[in-house]
């Protein structure tokens, strides 16, 4: 059975995990849940490593950084180290971060991170169950969160 690992933060503002899980249990079985909370974005490469030691075969790594300029040099150094995990363990980390500054205000920022938690779940999701689905969709112009923009051209 494949494990599937989830983890989110106590920075964010909203449970975007809860959603996350949802979304993949809406998909069906086959598959663990593995979930972990940490308090910030710099915390999510380790708890990630751990799940992995764990055996999960894929992390969902999802954070809310916030609006200051240092919340987004965090949010870089905590991708970077997310790339690292997943390179040291040679499986995908699917980083979601949704940044406060993107919405306009609460309900916009709460919508926002439903959205993209659940998008980036069912993603998580076709990266090990249907990852056909996700070659049919290359240069589709996908976004995760927001309307999706479409191809600039399609080639089949």
């Amino acid at each position: 059975m494949k494990k599937i690992g989830v983890v989110d933060t106590t920075f964010a503002r909203v449970d975007m995990a809860d959603y996350a899980v949802r979304a993949l249990k809406s998909r069906g079985t086959g598959f663990k849940v593995l979930r972990e909370t940490v308090p910030g974005i710099k915390d999510l490469p380790v708890a990630c490593r751990r799940l992995f030691l764990e055996g999960a075969d894929l992390c969902l790594a999802l954070g809310m950084p916030g609006k200051a300029e240092y919340d987004k040099t965090c949010a870089h150094e905590a991708s970077l180290a997310l790339l690292f995990a997943a390179v040291l363990e040679a499986k995908p980390v699917v980083e979601c971060f949704v940044f406060e500054g993107e919405a306009s205000g609460p309900k916009e920022l709460h919508a926002l991170a439903r959205r993209r938690a659940e998008e980036h779940a069912l993603n998580a999701y076709a990266l090990l169950f249907r990852p056909r689905d996700l070659a049919r969709n290359a240069g589709g112009g996908l976004r995760q969160g927001f309307p999706d923009v479409g191809a600039v051209r399609r080639t089949r």
